[in-house]
């Protein structure tokens, strides 16, 4: 897949913005269950010229990489806070062993991909694991309407098929969307994402499926319930210094984990708890889906020279998705 420089063009009110960076550092602490971090009370962000909280910059979550969403079974600690050190340096030790495990051949084996393109190896998690609302860290049960719900279709390449056509794979796989909050998960590459402000208006920039959010600050209401898109209708607000982004009106194939898109509402808090990390942290609330609403969190570092947003020019040779189909048809008249 070919990678080349962003050119950022943005609209009129965004074109001055200047991108900060700040080389990163390892991150370090647990999620409460609102999904700031003990640090957040403590740290004040600088101001914009017009008066909001700046969050503006490029930033990564590599470090989150291998972070399993829900608490391990096998760990003794009942919550976030209670993770001793010791015992987080020992799960990141066990995540890396399985990275390399999982790719012993990267850049040596002809055909094999080359090492530049993953961008999680050595990742410092700040955590055991991300969901930090319930507080016993598990995904609440599926209501008995989201459990007698037909999977949608187009799921994953990855999985046994069939791959009649292209509405048999995902929206990922397609080169189309990772929705919200799937954009905002890490990946093995394509994880930075720039944040960008303007008077009335916040943008999000993500390298992975090269999508853009435009988010409004004004109060303004949501777009009609008939109005639907992959990334959903977004709407922020300042919440002291956090900002708070509340997203409906998903297209159905982006709704997460089997979500209602009617019904899903997420709530997006993005807090600066030091100069170089903000701790994002996102409310999935359905109650068609889910018996209650959940939150999970992790934190994303500010990146220097060498993590910046690439051109992700999928559309100009997704091979992969076409010689699946090829791959499928060979298998079948094999048979």
């Amino acid at each position: 897949m070919k990678k080349c420089l962003l050119a950022a063009t943005g609209t009129a009110a965004l074109a001055a913005t200047v991108w900060l960076t700040v080389i990163p550092v390892a991150g370090q602490g647990a999620a409460a269950a609102a999904g700031g971090t003990r640090a957040a009370a403590k740290w004040t962000p600088s101001r914009t010229p017009w008066g909001d909280p700046d969050l503006q910059g490029v930033f990564t979550n590599n470090d989150e990489n291998g972070i399993p969403l829900e608490r391990p079974d096998n760990l003794q600690a009942a919550r976030l806070e209670d993770v001793s050190e010791e015992e987080l340096a020992r799960l990141r030790a066990e995540r890396e062993k399985r990275r390399e495990e999982a790719a012993p051949n990267l850049g040596v084996l002809p055909g094999s991909n080359p090492v530049h393109w993953f961008e999680h190896f050595n990742a410092a998690n700040s955590r055991a694991w991300l969901v930090v609302d319930p507080p016993d860290g598990k995904i609440p049960p599926l209501t008995p309407e989201a459990q007698r719900r037909p999977r949608a279709r187009g799921g994953s390449s990855f999985g046994n098929g069939p791959f009649n056509s292209v509405l048999d794979f995902s929206l990922y796989d397609r080169c189309i969307s990772r929705g919200v909050p799937g954009s905002m998960m890490p990946g093995i590459y394509g994880n930075a994402y720039g944040i960008v402000q303007a008077p009335g208006y916040v943008t999000i920039m993500y390298e992975m499926i090269h999508e853009a959010r435009v988010i409004p600050l004004d109060g303004r209401p949501p777009v009609s319930s008939g109005i639907r898109t992959y990334m959903g209708d977004a709407r922020g607000r300042w919440e002291g210094n956090t900002l708070v982004v509340e997203t409906t009106n998903f297209k159905e194939g982006t709704a997460y984990r089997g979500a209602n898109a009617e019904r899903l509402r997420l709530i997006e808090r993005f807090t600066a708890v030091a100069a170089d990390k903000l701790e994002w942290a996102v409310t999935l609330d359905d109650p068609t889906t889910w018996t209650r609403p959940w939150t999970f969190a992790m934190l994303l570092s500010r990146g220097g020279p060498e993590v910046q947003p690439f051109e992700y020019a999928c559309h100009e040779g997704n091979y992969g998705m076409a010689n699946m189909l090829r791959a499928a048809r060979t298998e079948e008249q094999a048979r």
